[in-house]
């Protein structure tokens, strides 16, 4: 295959081997133009959740290309949209125990779910004639791509070019396993040095970051905390929800409500991008007003895509139904099953799993996201017909629920041989 005109994402085309290009797939695998077939160890960047081409959701988008496609959604509205709004608030619901968050927001991608609930938070204090400004996020967090999101983000390769674009927020150390107490003080103190507008948090597992993963309990005091002060907790779930780190999302697990929670990937089984952000009535009311200048401003050309919208439904239909949870209970017992094989080989580090993610760090003289060791990695596993996509030296496996047993017993097989190529 020759050079496309493509500009593919992060990739450096200068190096980068010529794109695989992808025929079909199903369930948890990938089947290449030529005929390779391929287990998606990383959900497609961690997006499919029941498996590519999930029937109910596949039909439901069917169905609802014959009626609408799209339509403006600024003074109109829609069933698919009416209907995912009600069945995604009430797995909130049920997943957090409480009905505080009542408001949904439509966008199209993670990152731009992260970028409304800032601008949500700096409205809010805006509109309510408190000046609250600041934003406090982790080391290490990634929250997305657009000018805010990056912002929050951790300085790094990601964004280093854009520097002269971003705004500065105040960050607190990633509470690292015996130095939590370090993150609670400094945390503290930034909330105590001037009205903080809100704590942007990743719940349980920092994605990007290098899958850093820290306990409930250390989440619930981060959230405390938080509240002590006033400020607006913001959990980015864009990653960790819909099952992904054994729940129905993170937050659960340290029986927290966040006044705003962003959720995408997995909002449509994976399928079609659909993003939204959840907002409590005191945010959605303080934007409530004749006053068309507390207009919460914000919206783009495809909010609430109704056919993404359908996806989305029928894929909370499924969450509603059936029991996934105890699909997602049972891929965490064969992932700890297979990954306890690799926490006694001295070639890996940082063992660690959190629901259905696992990850372990190979270890090379050069660690980090841009380890030289990260592309032959990505090439002994395509090699061994695994799509695992390291971050540098960072193996990380984060499967669709459908996955078996033997496409497991595959996955991790490849990760053990990988040790060699990392030598």
């Amino acid at each position: 295959m020759s050079r496309s005109a493509v500009w593919h994402p992060f990739t450096q085309h200068a190096v980068a081997p010529l794109p695989i290009k992808v025929a079909s797939a199903t369930g948890a695998h990938l089947t290449a133009e030529d005929g390779r077939r391929i287990f998606d160890g990383i959900s497609s960047w961690w997006v499919v959740t029941h498996g590519h081409r999930h029937p109910p959701i596949v039909e439901a988008i069917k169905r609802q290309a014959d009626t609408l496609d799209q339509v403006i959604f600024a003074g109109f509205t829609h069933a698919p949209a009416e209907e995912t709004a009600e069945k995604l608030l009430a797995l909130v619901r049920r997943s957090l125990g409480t009905s505080d968050l009542a408001h949904v927001f439509y966008s199209d991608s993670g990152s731009m779910a992260v970028e409304v609930a800032l601008k949500m938070a700096l409205g809010y204090w805006r509109n309510t004639g408190e000046r609250r400004t600041r934003i406090i996020a982790f080391e290490h967090a990634y929250h997305g791509d657009t000018i805010g999101t990056m912002s929050a983000g951790a300085r790094g390769v990601f964004n280093a070019p854009y520097e002269p674009m971003l705004f500065d927020v105040a960050r607190a150390p990633f509470p690292e396993t015996g130095r939590e107490e370090e993150t609670f003080a400094s945390l503290d103190a930034l909330l105590s040095e001037e009205p903080t507008a809100a704590v942007i948090v990743e719940p349980l597992i920092l994605g990007a970051g290098g899958m850093l993963m820290y306990p409930a309990p250390v989440l619930r005091r981060i959230h405390d905390i938080t509240k002590k002060h006033g400020a607006l907790f913001i959990a980015d779930e864009v990653m960790t929800g819909f099952g992904r780190t054994g729940t129905a999302f993170a937050c659960e697990q340290a029986c927290v409500t966040p006044d705003i929670l962003c959720v995408a990937k997995g909002l449509t089984g994976g399928v079609i991008p659909l993003a939204a952000t959840l907002a409590t009535r005191a945010i959605f009311d303080a934007h409530y007003s004749t006053d068309r200048t507390k207009t919460f401003f914000h919206s783009s050309s495809y909010t609430a895509n109704p056919i993404a919208c359908a996806a989305a439904s029928a894929n909370l239909d499924i969450w509603l139904n059936e029991p996934v949870v105890a699909r997602i209970d049972t891929l965490a017992k064969l992932q700890s099953d297979r990954l306890k094989a690799l926490a006694g080989d001295a070639r890996f580090t940082n063992v660690r799993q959190t629901g259905t993610i696992t990850a372990v760090d190979v270890q090379v003289s050069d660690a980090g996201y841009l380890a030289g060791v990260g592309p032959k990695l990505y090439d002994h596993f395509i090699a061994a017909g695994v799509l695992l996509r390291p971050l540098g030296n960072t193996v990380y496996v984060m499967p669709p629920y459908c996955t078996t047993a033997a496409d497991l017993d595959r996955v991790y097989a490849a990760i053990a041989s990988a040790a060699d190529t990392a030598a």
